[in-house]
C-alpha cells in the first residue's frame, strides 16, 4: 500500500507563525471589563480583579480613573498604588511616560475611550494603552457598549443618548479576556439610566455586549489557529425562527433574529399558524407585522393545522431549527399560573431546541 506523502511546511507560512508567536508572548495581555449601560459596577469589577491580583503577588497600579465615580470604588484604590494623572493644557491625562519607568506588570485603566488634550503624544486613551500593551506590560481597562464606534449608532437608538469619545472595535478584538458586568434590571441606576421601558431597552444592550464579547472570543481564537499554522475549518449557524401573531411585539424580535442570524452566519425564519376566524383588525396588524419579518429578510412560512404548537415543531424540527423566539404577555388568568399556558407547553415540546420568550 503506497504510503501518503506528507506535506511539508511552507517556510514563508513558518516564519509568520514565528513572528507572531513571538509578537505575542513579547505584548502584555488586556482585559476589558464591558458595561451594556452606565450604573451596571464595571469599575467596581475592575478594581477588585486588580486587588485580587495583587493580594496574590502581582505588581499592579492604577493609571487611570474617571472623576465621576461611585463610592464603593474609593475604598478600593485606597488599596492599590497610583500614578497620578498628568496635566496637559489644563487638562489631565494618564501619564504614559510615568508608567513605563515604573514598569509596573499591570496597568489598570478606566475608561479606556476617553480622549487625551490637545498637545499628547496620543489623541486617544486606549491608543496609551497599546503604547502600554507594546511594552509588554498587561493592562485592565473598562469601557461601556456605548462608547464603542461601531455599536454607538445601534445604543443610541435604545437609550437616546449620544457621545463623542469612542474607542474603535478592532481594539476590543485585540483583547486576551472580556468580561460582561451584568446587573439585576431593577437596579435602581439602571432604571434611572434607561428610562421608560428599561426592562426591554437593558435585555437589548445586553444582547448586544454578548454579541459583541462573542466576536472577541472568535478572534481569539482566529489569532491562535493563526499563530500555530491551524487551518480552520469549523463554521457555526443559527437557524432562528420568530413566531408571528396579530398582537405580538414583532420588532424587537426580528431585530434580535436578524443580529443572531447576521453574527452566526445564519438564516432567519418567521413563521405564522393560520386562523380563520381573525377580526380585519387583526388581519391588518398581522400584514404589518409580517411586513417587518420580510423587510429584515426573513424567510416567510404560513402553516397549517389545528395544533399551533405541533405545526410550529414540526416546521423546526423539518428545517433544522436552534432557536425560537415566542411572544408572551404578561397579563396571565388564574388557571394559566396553575395548569401553565401555551407558552409552556409551547417550551416543553421544544425539546432540544432554545426557546426565548419576550414579553408584550
Amino acid at each position: 500500500m503506497p504510503e501518503t506523502p506528507v506535506k511539508r511546511p511552507d517556510p514563508e507560512q513558518l516564519l509568520r507563525q514565528v513572528e507572531a508567536e513571538e509578537d505575542f508572548s513579547r505584548r502584555g495581555r488586556l482585559k476589558v471589563f464591558l458595561g451594556y449601560s452606565s450604573g451596571v459596577g464595571k469599575s467596581f469589577r475592575m478594581l477588585d480583579e486588580a486587588r485580587r491580583r495583587q493580594e496574590r503577588g502581582q505588581d499592579v497600579v492604577v493609571g487611570a480613573v474617571q472623576d465621576k465615580r461611585p463610592g464603593d470604588v474609593d475604598s478600593l484604590l485606597a488599596c492599590l498604588e497610583s500614578i497620578p494623572m498628568r496635566v496637559i493644557n489644563g487638562q489631565s491625562a494618564m501619564d504614559v511616560p510615568a508608567i513605563l519607568r515604573r514598569r509596573p506588570e499591570v496597568v489598570v485603566v478606566d475608561g479606556l475611550a476617553f480622549k487625551n488634550p490637545p498637545g499628547s503624544e496620543n489623541a486617544e486613551r486606549w491608543q496609551d494603552c497599546e503604547e502600554i500593551l507594546k511594552a509588554g506590560i498587561s493592562v485592565i481597562g473598562s469601557v461601556n457598549l456605548q462608547y464603542i464606534a461601531e455599536m454607538r449608532e445601534q445604543v443610541e437608538a435604545l437609550t437616546g443618548k449620544q457621545v463623542t469619545d469612542t474607542i474603535p472595535k478592532s481594539f476590543l478584538s485585540g483583547a486576551d479576556e472580556i468580561v460582561v458586568v451584568d446587573a439585576p434590571p431593577e437596579q435602581p441606576s439602571l432604571q434611572e439610566s434607561l428610562g421608560p421601558q428599561a426592562q426591554e431597552r437593558l435585555s437589548a444592550l445586553r444582547e448586544l455586549a454578548l454579541v459583541l464579547a462573542a466576536d472577541v472570543v472568535d478572534k481569539q481564537l482566529e489569532d491562535y489557529l493563526e499563530r500555530h499554522g491551524i487551518e480552520n475549518l469549523w463554521g457555526t449557524q443559527e437557524r432562528i425562527l420568530v413566531c408571528v401573531t396579530p398582537r405580538a411585539n414583532v420588532e424587537p424580535m426580528i431585530a434580535s433574529g436578524r443580529r443572531n442570524a447576521d453574527r452566526f452566519h445564519g438564516e432567519l425564519f418567521a413563521c405564522y399558524v393560520e386562523q380563520d376566524d381573525l377580526s380585519a383588525e387583526d388581519r391588518v396588524a398581522l400584514e404589518a407585522n409580517l411586513a417587518v419579518a420580510r423587510e429584515a429578510r426573513a424567510q416567510i412560512e404560513i402553516l397549517h393545522g389545528e395544533d399551533p404548537i405541533h405545526a410550529i415543531m414540526s416546521l423546526a424540527r423539518e428545517r433544522g431549527i436552534t432557536q425560537i423566539f415566542v411572544g408572551h404577555s404578561l397579563r396571565e388568568g388564574f388557571w394559566t399560573r396553575l395548569f401553565g399556558g401555551p407558552v409552556d407547553k409551547f417550551i416543553r415540546a421544544a425539546d432540544g431546541i432554545d426557546v426565548r420568550v419576550f414579553p408584550h
